[in-house]
Order: structure tokens, then C-alpha cells, then sequence
């Protein structure tokens, strides 16, 4: 698509919003996967004034309709249908479940993917036949640097999603800056980020970042591996793509499938390779670097939030031909200052340790609250460490003054770059009429960084275990999204608590990793003989994984 045509077909849509009762800072939730019309389409909302919230078009209608009705949103787009690494996804179906839930949707407009009809409600509208009426001409709206951009849904480590609220100005200008510094994008490139624009990635580094810079940005629809593992350089071929930005689970994935399927194509156009969503191991940086970029592209690995809006930690920009380590974020970006906590609330000075990675002064891109809940947003980020923004994430300082991530340090789990909260899946598995207790924790996954192993408790009349396993992976299945089903579910008696009744978690994570010669102060465990029985649990069921191989 030109920039002629995106802006004709930006306007167009801007203009069917307008006709269909959207004013400016009403909100419009977006349900479609990475398409151009996905990008018209927060555009047109940003164009008018309106604030979009998209939603990753995998999770369920449950999870949709929560988002919907948090920011009060006055209208839903949405595809018939979506096609996802030769899947077809019941898209509309999904809204229309949704919706029965939302009482603020005034219309549903509809767009097509595929040729197949869907049923048309009385809140649907066509959106193509709706905007060929449409005038191609819209004029911006004028809005104010602190005005409302979109809202964007992240996960805590409570239960509840949290709508982020990103402002105009600021956000605008930290992408664009970051997209152009931190990749070396110059004037002509085409950019290659592979990510889902219902992420903050895809917002800032698909969409708004590189068109700012006026960049020929890819949209990549697809998976990894379909139709084979030549997919990603296959399209840097054909694309003769010059920075690829992609994350670390699709790398350990590709990795497997051997050298053949990049070497196969030329990816010679290629200068900078990014990794994003969570820390890359060293066996993946490796490969990236060696095998995909040739050992002569620049690699960069960074490190920033949906909260943080763009790029805060990364290998570049800095001094020409300045050394970048393997698996690690390494230098802050301008204006970024951070910091490392201890246990005490103490800033940690020099070099060589570790502690809670906190930001000590403010930047443009920056989230500005929790949409119509700014208490939890002052809780949730500036409380635990006053005068400063606490990541959530821990990370080491190197005696150079370089940063490496070293994780989450709340409930919080990332599964394939997702951030997700174990409290979300414990709810999702709660109701179930057979399970008074659960518990999850995230643990190492080979492709995946993190995956969910939960613990279960079953009533003591509980008769056909394996079915109810697979009734909670279908309850967290629709309540979450797919990608947020546990790969282990683990029945025990009883789980770990402490005389006040707080689920010892840390001690789950050591019994599944196999450190139980470290479990650290369990002086407050109610009953320590749990871990023991927990154990035998643990042993027996994976002598039985063993087995069914």
C-alpha cells in the first residue's frame, strides 16, 4: 500500500467513524489481525480524535468483552473472518459473543478477509460498502500533546488487565526517535518488524514509529513456520528487507529446524536484527547473528514495556563500532536513567550486581495512567519504590555500567513474548466446581522462555482427573486466549501456605526447576511436610511423561 492509498483509505474510514456517531475521545476497540485496514483503521481513529484500543485477535470473547467494557467503547472493527498460519479464525463470531456482554457498542463495523458471509446483526455495518461512500478527504483533528492517543490492555499481577493510556505528543516522538536511532533506520529502508499490532511492539514499531519516520514498514500476517521455516527470509528476500525486528521465541523455534531454511535465501539487504519481548538467550543470540545476519549485521536486544512506550535499553545508538554483548539490552537509550533497588528500597551503586531495575526520571513515551483507575497505576509503579518508576523487571549492572534483564520479579509470566499474569489464569480455572484451589507459577521453556505449570487441588469426590484437566485448559482457553493454557497441570492434596494462608509460590518454582536443596526460609510454611508430598507428586508424574514418550 502507498502512502497515497493509506491515507485515502485513513480518511475514508475517519469518515465512516465520524458518520457513525464517534466523536473525539470516544473510544473504539479494534479486533483484527495484522492487515492495512488494521492500520487505517487506528489511524482514522487517531485522525479523528478517537482513542483505539486494539486487541490481539487471539484472545477470546470473554477477554474481548472485559476490554470493551473497561473503556466504555462506543464501537468495535472488526474482519469476517481471519487466516492465521493456514487457520481460519471465527473473528465476527468471536464479537458477536463479545458484544451480548457490552452495552456501550453502538454499531460493529465489519470488514472482509476472506469472501466467506457471516451473519450481520442489527449493530453491523459493512465497513467496505460504507466506505466507498465515503469522502477521501478528512482534515486531522487538532489535539492537545496530553491528549488521549489509545489505550492499550496489559497484564498485571493481579487478575484484572490494565488499560494503559499513551498521550500524543510524547509517545509520537519517542517512537519515531527510537524506530530511527536504535535500528539505524535511513531514508528508503524497509523495515521488517514482525510483530502483532494488538501488542505494544506492533503499535510503536509496525505502525507508528516507522511511518513517523515516513519508513516502508512490513506487515507480516503469518507465523514463523508456515507454510515452512523459510517464511521470515523468504520475505526479506522478496522484500529485500534491511532491519528485522522479530522475538526471541520465534528465534529458538527457527533454530531448530537447522541452518538450510535461512541460508536458502539471500539476506544480504539485511544491517540490523532486533530481538523483543523478553531476554534472549545466549544460544539464540548466537544463531541470529552467526547464521541469519552473516556475523555482520548489527544485533540489538531490547528492553521497554507497553508502560514505557518505545525502546528504553539497547545496544545503540552509541559510538561507532562500540562492542555489543551477547543477550544484552546493555545502554540506555537518551533520557533514560535507571537504577537498580534493593530489597531495602536503597539505590545499589556500581557495578557487578543485581537488584530491582527501576527508571529514576521521566520520558515522553511514557504511559500516563490506568484508564479511569489512576490510584492502581500510583500503586502499581510508584509506590513500591517512591520517587521512582519500578519496572517489575530485575536486571545486572556489569562493571562498564552495561544492563542485562533478568526476568520478572512479580507474578507475572511471559509465554512467547505475551505478559501474562498467573493470577489471570488461576481465575479462569477457579470457577470450576471440582477445583477449590489452584496455583501457577511461570518455569524455564525451551521455546517459549516461560511457560504456565499450574497445581491443582481436586474436591476429595473428584473422579475422572484427566477430564477435568481438560476441562480447566479449555476454561483458561476461552476466559484468556490459547497461548495462555498451562503445558503442565499438576494435581496435588494440598498446596504450600504460610500460617496466614498465602500460597508459598517460590517454593513450586524450586520443587519444578529441581532446586529443592535451596528453599530458603520455610520457618513460616504452616506444614513443611507439604513440600515432601508435593515432591512424590511432582516424581510420579513425570515418570509418567517419561513413559507415554
Amino acid at each position: 500500500m502507498r502512502e497515497g492509498e493509506l491515507l485515502e483509505t485513513t480518511c475514508r474510514l475517519a469518515n465512516t467513524l465520524k458518520r457513525h456517531g464517534v466523536r473525539r475521545g470516544d473510544r473504539v476497540a479494534i479486533y483484527m489481525p495484522v492487515s492495512p485496514l488494521a492500520v487505517a483503521a487506528m489511524l482514522a481513529c487517531a485522525r479523528i480524535g478517537a482513542v483505539h484500543t486494539v486487541v490481539f485477535a487471539g484472545f477470546s470473547a470473554e477477554s474481548l468483552a472485559g476490554r470493551i467494557n473497561d473503556a466504555k467503547c462506543k464501537v468495535v472493527i472488526t474482519f469476517n473472518q481471519g487466516l492465521r498460519g493456514g487457520r481460519v479464525v471465527e473473528l465476527k463470531k468471536i464479537v458477536d459473543e463479545a458484544v451480548k456482554h457490552c452495552p456501550t457498542v453502538q454499531h460493529v463495523l465489519v470488514a472482509h478477509r476472506t469472501d466467506n458471509k457471516v451473519h450481520m446483526g442489527h449493530l453491523d455495518i459493512p465497513l467496505e460498502e460504507e466506505m466507498a461512500k465515503e469522502d477521501p478527504v478528512c482534515a486531522p483533528e487538532s489535539m492537545g500533546s496530553e491528549d488521549m492517543l489509545f489505550l492499550l490492555y496489559t497484564s498485571g499481577s493481579t487478575g484484572t488487565p490494565k488499560g494503559l493510556v499513551h498521550t500524543q505528543a510524547g509517545y509520537l516522538l519517542y517512537a519515531a526517535l527510537t524506530h530511527k536511532l536504535v535500528f539505524d533506520y535511513r531514508p528508503g529502508d524497509v523495515f521488517g518488524c514482525v510483530a502483532d499490532i494488538g501488542w505494544i511492539t506492533g503499535h510503536s514499531y509496525v505502525v507508528y514509529g516507522p511511518l513517523c519516520n515516513g519508513a516502508t514498514s512490513v506487515l507480516f500476517e503469518s507465523t514463523p513456520v508456515y507454510p515452512d521455516a523459510g517464511r521470515y527470509w523468504e520475505m526479506v528476500q522478496r522484500l529485500k528487507i534491511n532491519q528485522f525486528y522479530g522475538a526471541p521465541t520465534a528465534v529458538r523455534l527457527l533454530l531448530k529446524y537447522g541452518d538450510s531454511w535461512v541460508k536458502k535465501y539471500d539476506r544480504s539487504s539485511l544491517r540490523t536484527l532486533g530481538s523483543v519481548g523478553e531476554p534472549i538467550n545466549f544460544e539464540a543470540w548466537e544463531w541470529l547473528h552467526k547464521v541469519v545476519g552473516d556475523g555482520r549485521c548489527t544485533l540489538v536486544d531490547t528492553w521497554w514495556q507497553t508502560e514505557t512506550g518505545g525502546i528504553c535499553i539497547a545496544p545503540r545508538p552509541s559510538e561507532e563500532g562500540a562492542e555489543i554483548l551477547p543477550g544484552m539490552a546493555m545502554r540506555p537509550f537518551f533520557g533514560i536513567v535507571p537504577v537498580l533497588m534493593d530489597e531495602k528500597g536503597k539505590v545499589v551503586e556500581g557495578g557487578n550486581i543485581s537488584g530491582a531495575l527501576c527508571l529514576s526520571q521521566a520520558w515522553p513515551g511514557m504511559a500516563r495512567t490506568i484508564y479511569g483507575d489512576h490510584q492502581r497505576f500510583m500503586e502499581a509503579y510508584f509506590k513500591p519504590y517512591p520517587g521512582h518508576y519500578f519496572t517489575g523487571d530485575g536486571a545486572y549492572r556489569t562493571e562498564d555500567g552495561y544492563y542485562q534483564i533478568t526476568g520478572r520479579m512479580d507474578d507475572v509470566i511471559n509465554i512467547s513474548g505475551h505478559r501474562l499474569g498467573t493470577a489471570e489464569i488461576e481465575d479462569a480455572m477457579a470457577n470450576h466446581p471440582a477445583v477449590p484451589e489452584t496455583a501457577v507459577i511461570g518455569y524455564p521453556h525451551d521455546i517459549k522462555g516461560e511457560g504456565a505449570f499450574a497445581f491443582i487441588v481436586l474436591k476429595d469426590n473428584t473422579g475422572d482427573t484427566d477430564a477435568v484437566v481438560k476441562e480447566l485448559k479449555s476454561a483458561v482457553a476461552t476466559k484468556i486466549a490459547k497461548y495462555a493454557v498451562p503445558d503442565q497441570i499438576l494435581v496435588v492434596k494440598r498446596l504450600p501456605k504460610t500460617r496466614s494462608g498465602k500460597v508459598m509460590r517460590r517454593l513450586l518454582r524450586k520443587i519444578i526447576t529441581g532446586r529443592t536443596q535451596d528453599l530458603g526460609d520455610i520457618t513460616t510454611l504452616e506444614d513443611p511436610s507439604v513440600i515432601t508430598e508435593i515432591l512424590s507428586a511432582y516424581q510420579k508424574y513425570k515418570d509418567k511423561q517419561a513413559a507415554s514418550q
